[in-house]
Parts: structure tokens; C-alpha cells; sequence
């Protein structure tokens, strides 16, 4: 199949899933709880991404869910909102997410080849169930990391439903980092890329931002997270306590899972990359350490 056959097929299953969304938030049953409807919707887009991955049997097809989920979340929830809030607030947050959301989106377009390729952690986790695959399939690979990603939202509610509190300092500080953060980003995976299409046969990236931080779009990822929190923060000072929870899971996710199966296979295919574990910090980026002789 074709890279334009393929990104029109992603195309409609996205379309399909978040027309669901969009009429449940618009027109389904009422929870009483804004966010309980936003998680419904979610999840019945995630179910459709699902559906969609199942018939062409590719996971790959929820990988742009997590980008374009949140600009679509924030939106419905601001129109469902009946809160007056700071209207400038609420701009410059979907400002940052919309502009995140832009650049993770385009990342995914670029390296997309077609739906022959798929991420290749999906498989070895299906495999690795057995007769458990679809649960996994479902769970681990689509609805978990919606979950996370809901979470992650979460402050945003509170700046979108929540009235009463004046742009102050840290809003500023938010928009810095958020913004710092889809900077980095997009600066680690251009490296990269320009990395892979040049490299020789065993060679590892150490150059750019990838000489002092092993994983700095992981840690640009956590960044953009937690200037979402900050944002919550900002709106509901007296909620603080439970704003980071959404940023940690990520950290978690990225600490537990992502960077630890990325490390390993880097290690199995390419045995200089030890020499770069050694060196070079793990997430948060700082000078790395000199070379052995």
C-alpha cells in the first residue's frame, strides 16, 4: 500500500473517531461532570482508533492519537464550559498545545512510510501475551495511554472551567516552558533525522542535544506536560497538590517503559551505544561526561 493510500485510510479512521467525539460532547447523555464527559468521548475515540488498528492489523494507527487528541479535548471542553474564565488564558494554553500538537503531528507525518511499517514495540508486547494479545493490543497499546494522556489534560479543564483568577507571573512561566519544550523537540528529532539519513552501518548519535541528554525529545515531552500543569496551577493555586499527576505518569512512562525497551535494542543492534550510556546523561540534559581513553 501506498504512503498516500495509507495516510488517507489513518485519515478517515480519525475523522470517523473524533466525529464520535465531537457528537457525544455535543449531544450525548449529560454526566453532571464536564470531565467524565470529555473521558467518555475519549474513550469512544480511542475505540474506533482501536477498531481501525484491529482491521489493518497495525497499531501504528493510534500513534497520532496522542497529538491530536488534546488540541480536540481542550476545544470541547472550552465550548461545554458555562464558567466565565480568563480568556486569555485559555488562548495562550491552546496556543501551546495547538503549536505542540502541530509539531509532534508533522513528526509523525514525516516518518510515517506507510501501513506496512509498524512501531515496532507493538508486536514484540502482542507477541509477548500470546493468547492475551488482544487485551494487551487494546489495553496497553490504545486505552492506557489515552488514559495517561487524559491526565495529563487535566489542568487544562481546570484553566477552561474555572473563573476568577487574573494572568499572573507563572502563566508566563508556563508559556516559556511549554513553548522551550516543542522547541527542544523539534530541534532532538531534526538532529536525528539528519543523523539517520547520513550514518554509517553500527554508528550512534552523540552530537547536538543527543551529546548531553540520551533521550532529550522524551525529556522535551515531559517538559510540554508540566507546563500544562504549571498553566493549571495558574488558574486554581489552591489545587496545586494533584496538578502534576498527569506530568509524573508521563515521567513514569518514559523512565519505566519507553526509555529502558529504546536503550535495550539500541544496545542489541548497535554495541557502541554502551560507550553513549556511559558518557551521556539519560533525560535531563547537562555537559556529559569526558570520553574514556
Amino acid at each position: 500500500m501506498s504512503r498516500v493510500a495509507s495516510l488517507v485510510r489513518v485519515l478517515i479512521a480519525y475523522v470517523l473517531a473524533f466525529s464520535l467525539l465531537a457528537a457525544w460532547m455535543g449531544w450525548g447523555p449529560r454526566t453532571g461532570m464536564l470531565w467524565v464527559d470529555g473521558l467518555i468521548a475519549d474513550l469512544l475515540a480511542t475505540l474506533v482508533v482501536f477498531a481501525a488498528s484491529r482491521r489493518y492489523g497495525n497499531s501504528s494507527f493510534y500513534d497520532p492519537y496522542w497529538s491530536v487528541l488534546p488540541p480536540a479535548l481542550a476545544i470541547a471542553w472550552w465550548i461545554r464550559s458555562d464558567t466565565p474564565v480568563d480568556d486569555t488564558r485559555a488562548w495562550i494554553v491552546l496556543l501551546v498545545i495547538v503549536v505542540w500538537a502541530i509539531r509532534l503531528t508533522g513528526n509523525w507525518i514525516h516518518t510515517f512510510p506507510n501501513l506496512s511499517h509498524e512501531d515496532w514495540r507493538y508486536p514484540m508486547l502482542r507477541e509477548q501475551a500470546g493468547r492475551f494479545e488482544f487485551v494487551v493490543d487494546l489495553m496497553a497499546i490504545h486505552v492506557i495511554p489515552t488514559l495517561q494522556v487524559f491526565a495529563g489534560m487535566l489542568p487544562v479543564y481546570v484553566v477552561l472551567t474555572r473563573g476568577g483568577r487574573e494572568l499572573g507571573w507563572l502563566d508566563v512561566v508556563a508559556l516559556v516552558v511549554g513553548l522551550a519544550a516543542v522547541a527542544l523537540e523539534f530541534a532532538s528529532d531534526l538532529q536525528m533525522h539528519r543523523f539517520a539519513a547520513a550514518k554509517e552501518p553500527g554508528q550512534v548519535m552523540d552530537r547536538g542535544l543527543w551529546a548531553w541528554s540520551r533521550h532529550p525529545n522524551y525529556f522535551g515531552e515531559f517538559s510540554f506536560w508540566v507546563a500544562l500543569a504549571l498553566f493549571g496551577v495558574a488558574a486554581a493555586p489552591g489545587e496545586w497538590w494533584w496538578m502534576f499527576a498527569g506530568a509524573l505518569l508521563m515521567l513514569a512512562m518514559f523512565q519505566g517503559a519507553s526509555i529502558p525497551m529504546m536503550e535495550q535494542r539500541s544496545l542489541e543492534r548497535r554495541p557502541a551505544y554502551q560507550e553513549v550510556v556511559d558518557r551521556v546523561p539519560r533525560f535531563v540534559p547537562r555537559p556529559p561526561r569526558n570520553r574514556t581513553r
